[in-house]
């Protein structure tokens, strides 16, 4: 079950496939986008936010007002003052159970307290730019926690639907539950029942088939949240239902933040204190991943600390006003940007309706049954119990921090709960670390194999040394490393058993299995095996903010010659053979690829391909020459077109495009048609007209989400075209018809470091992932790649 009402954050992996905004407009355009796109969106969260923010209110025993308080200071501090522009925040279910015990404890002006601290001490943090570092929590972890706090909300909340009041713990409402069943209020349990069935139903309206479908479509833009607590509200109205209803007090006696007692607060400052420190860094969290996640749904980078720096203002705000603890909520955020938004008028706008609703709508608002709400926020609990992060976090290992948190956050609380998963979590790595396993196997032809499988630490050096010493003297034998850590201590084991063993007759390889396979005979022959899918070489190690060739300094090429110093000392000696045999043999490519000479564009990095694998032709826009264009035709494309079609006999030729290309740029701007004597650039430029005419008939189109702007639209419409003027090359036709050569359209997006590949002839480009391959393996059908 999904239902997008939850304030939990979407994770780094999650799949965030939400559509990239339009980049906001500028100008005497502002005015116009406010209307168009930023009003409706703020509208559309607004419904969203108001019923959701009643519900937090209720699950923590804070005066419902409090949640209204939350919605606008976040909407109205927050997303002035935040970061991510498209982020909208409020109050979190993620501390519903933090603010229920310190309400509990210290009563509502302490917890008001403890908000106002937390936000001075988010506003500390963001101003000693350490936001970041909140990302370093595992995922487990926080997954962990979401789903402890969803368990404990929706135990509470499913005695409120049952007509009971909740108990102090998730373990007392558990153990209440039996009696609560046995006895429920039949009034109470009808309208909750009535709220769940259309929380789960209303989404699924534009799923109907035929007419039904469409009205649905049309039905299922009103948020969930907003027509189930209606419909709960109506029909306890209609049939004059007697339940408990919302207790919405006057402004005039809305409690603000307030000190405990000097005895209190000299007795429990330490409890105090640590609720700060969770508030803080729950709420920090929470905001921060639901920033990265928008980040990249939209493609435009936020600045962390200054989103910290944003919340931690909008929590001195709504606390000092007498709110809830904010945060930044995916959910919320996504169905901003879904709804048009551009600008951050969208969340302040939002945050202006909760306070209109707040003040003028406060009768309506008394008149919503508790029992909706509560069903609301069970709903949401459940929610954050998610089988998809559950399956991820399996797959990675780390399913034992995972249950750590949960069963943590359910039975001791939040903070010993995320402590609990954080030491299981440093376990893990610290026994993923440590760990090493060391296989020898006797083939039979008398030579013996010795595997190891992960890092070689000192710890795993008497592991290492017992598996070397199974290997009999004089016998041939090759080590295969995995490529993981090698300490000094196990590299000194290594190869102090490699001398003693060839000296006493035996031959000795050292092997590195890392997707291509390095051995090294004593004599310095290298071998070069291919992995499973079939690439020599290996994958591209990560990097950020790295240039091989350093850009400042008076003297490049001198830069440039030290570059190449360190691969004839370093790489040369390990490919020189592989080389060689390319020199002897002559190339062989399988696939032309035609890309452009964007320096940001590093061919080998994306395809995972090595010497002798591609044959490469580069240009400016990546284009292709039509023939006989007048006064842009240019045959250096052609040329190498037919010398890979009709010489190499290449079977695949890809055309690949990239984000912000400068010639797209350059074509939109029209400079190729500038007057007076075309420079070289401009009339190499006009080869790209068929692709302008291409963007105004038929532009090109990705799968699951808009182009980002213009610029990229034209990017992908340029791919496309150049495609189809590849087919005016005789020698490419001819081959294309006999079934003997495939054209394949391809396009790399550097802000998400994305391949997409265009699906068939007039087809949509489609991300390329390890499901998309699955997608394509199960249904027979080729992966264009």
């Amino acid at each position: 079950m999904t239902l997008d009402i939850s304030s939990a954050p979407i994770a780094s992996d999650t799949t965030d496939h939400a559509p990239p905004t339009p980049q906001p407009p500028k100008g005497s355009r502002s005015g116009r986008a406010l209307l168009l796109h930023d009003l409706p969106a703020s509208l559309a969260v607004f419904l969203i936010a108001v019923p959701f923010s009643l519900g937090i209110a209720l699950a923590t025993g804070a005066p419902l007002t409090a949640g209204l308080v939350a919605a606008a200071a976040g909407g109205l501090v927050a997303g002035l003052l935040g970061g991510t522009p498209l982020q909208v925040s409020g109050p979190s279910a993620a501390l519903t159970v933090i603010i229920a015990g310190v309400i509990t404890r210290y009563g509502w002006q302490a917890a008001c307290a403890v908000t106002v601290a937390a936000g001075l001490l988010q506003l500390l943090l963001g101003a000693l730019r350490v936001a970041r570092a909140a990302l370093a929590v595992s995922p487990a972890v926080v997954h962990g926690m979401l789903a402890g706090v969803g368990l404990t909300i929706a135990l509470a909340q499913l005695h409120v639907v049952l007509g009971g009041s909740p108990q102090s713990s998730a373990l007392a409402n558990l153990l209440a539950l039996p009696h609560q069943l046995a006895g429920p209020h039949p009034a109470a349990l009808a309208v909750g029942a009535a709220a769940i069935a259309v929380l789960v139903g209303w989404p699924r309206l534009g799923r109907l088939p035929g007419r039904s479908g469409r009205i649905g479509r049309a039905l299922s833009r009103v948020p969930a949240a907003l027509v189930a607590v209606a419909a709960g509200t109506a029909l306890s109205m209609g049939l004059g239902l007697e339940v408990a209803r919302v207790q919405l007090p006057g402004w005039h006696d809305h409690a603000v933040a307030a000190l405990p007692s000097p005895g209190v607060l000299a007795a429990q400052w330490p409890a105090l204190l640590a609720a700060v420190l969770t508030v803080a860094a729950v709420a920090g969290v929470e905001s921060l991943l639901s920033s990265v996640a928008v980040d990249r749904m939209t493609h435009r980078p936020g600045d962390l600390d200054r989103e910290l720096r944003g919340q931690g203002l909008a929590n001195i705000a709504s606390g000092l006003c007498g709110g809830l603890p904010v945060a930044g909520g995916a959910v919320r955020s996504t169905a901003n940007i879904q709804a048009g938004a551009v600008s951050r008028w969208s969340s302040v706008l939002h945050g202006c309706w909760v306070v209109l609703a707040a003040l003028a709508l406060a009768g309506g608002l008394r008149r919503i049954p508790l029992a909706a709400l509560a069903a609301l926020v069970l709903v949401v609990g459940i929610q954050m119990v998610s089988f998809a992060h559950i399956r991820r976090v399996h797959r990675h290992r780390e399913f034992p921090a995972y249950l750590a948190t949960v069963l943590g956050v359910v039975v001791l609380g939040v903070p010993l709960g995320v402590a609990a998963g954080g030491a299981v979590a440093a376990l893990l790595a610290l026994y993923r670390l440590t760990r090493a396993h060391v296989d020898v196997i006797a083939s039979a032809d008398g030579a013996y194999h010795v595997h190891t499988h992960g890092p070689l630490t000192f710890a795993a050096v008497p592991k290492l040394t017992r598996a070397l010493a199974q290997v009999p003297h004089g016998a041939p034998a090759t080590v295969h490393h995995d490529g993981s850590f090698l300490d000094h201590a196990a590299y000194d084991a290594v190869h102090t058993w490699r001398a003693v063993h060839q000296a006493g007759g035996g031959r000795v390889a050292m092997v590195t299995e890392q997707q291509s396979a390095a051995v090294l005979d004593p004599d310095g022959t290298v071998v070069v095996e291919p992995d499973a899918t079939g690439h020599r070489c290996r994958a591209w190690t990560p990097w950020m903010g790295h240039h091989c060739i350093e850009q400042a300094g008076d003297d490049p090429h001198g830069r440039l010659l030290d570059g190449v110093r360190g691969f004839q000392e370093h790489t040369a000696p390990l490919i020189r053979d592989e080389l060689a045999r390319l020199a002897r043999e002559g190339q062989t490519p399988s696939q032309l690829f035609l890309t452009c000479a964007d320096s940001r564009m590093v061919t080998s990095m994306i395809t995972s391909s090595g010497p002798g694998d591609l044959f490469t032709v580069r240009n400016v826009g990546n284009l292709v020459p039509a023939p006989y264009e007048p006064g842009a035709a240019d045959d250096s494309v052609a040329a190498a077109v037919q010398y890979a079609v009709e010489v190499l006999q290449v079977r695949s030729i890809t055309v690949c495009g990239h984000s912000g290309c400068g010639a797209m740029k350059a074509l939109l701007d029209g400079v190729h048609e500038q007057p007076g004597t075309p420079t070289p650039l401009a009339r190499w430029l006009r080869n790209g007209r068929g692709s302008l005419a291409r963007l105004r008939r038929a532009p090109a189109r990705f799968t699951g989400r808009p182009p980002t702007d213009q610029v990229e639209e034209l990017c992908i419409t340029n791919v496309v075209q150049q495609l189809d003027q590849l087919l005016a090359n005789p020698a490419v036709e001819r081959r294309v018809a006999e079934g003997s050569l495939r054209l394949v359209g391809m396009y790399f997006d550097f802000a998400t470091a994305q391949a997409y590949v265009l699906d068939g002839p007039g087809g949509s480009f489609h991300p390329v992932s390890e499901e998309y391959r699955e997608q394509h393996r199960t249904t027979g059908t080729p992966v264009p790649a």
